[in-house]
């Protein structure tokens, strides 16, 4: 598919699209004439790079992490420095407060569901 596709299948737009090729997160093939050919796959690839996106993962740490996303980590990590160990430890901490923090706020809102709905 062309870019417009997967940006219209994704909701991401064409410019962020390109700025994931740039960072090394999306490959795409290349028809004869220069146009971007995506693959099927790589719906749920941009769909895998939002989320950690979102959940404020820069792009460095998420090139770093990319082969592990679909299969178990099967691959030899030659480039794992002891900084970017850190940085995944400090990230993946923070998310977890962020889920706990998230948790609370649901639970808040079905007490309160239940509150005014129960007769």
């Amino acid at each position: 598919m062309r870019i417009g596709e997967l940006a219209e299948r994704t909701g991401v737009p064409t410019r962020l699209l390109r700025y994931y090729e740039e960072q090394g997160l999306l490959t795409p093939d290349r028809a004869a004439n220069g146009y971007r050919d995506y693959s099927e796959s790589l719906l749920d690839r941009v769909a895998q790079i939002r989320g950690l996106l979102d959940s404020g993962l820069p792009t460095k740490i998420i090139k770093q992490i990319l082969p592990c996303l679909d299969n178990p980590c099967t691959i030899h990590v030659t480039d794992a420095t002891p900084e970017l160990i850190a940085d995944l430890e400090h990230e993946r901490d923070q998310m977890t407060a962020r889920i706990s923090c998230l948790t609370r706020n649901r639970d808040a809102i079905n007490r309160y569901l239940d509150a005014v709905t129960r007769p």
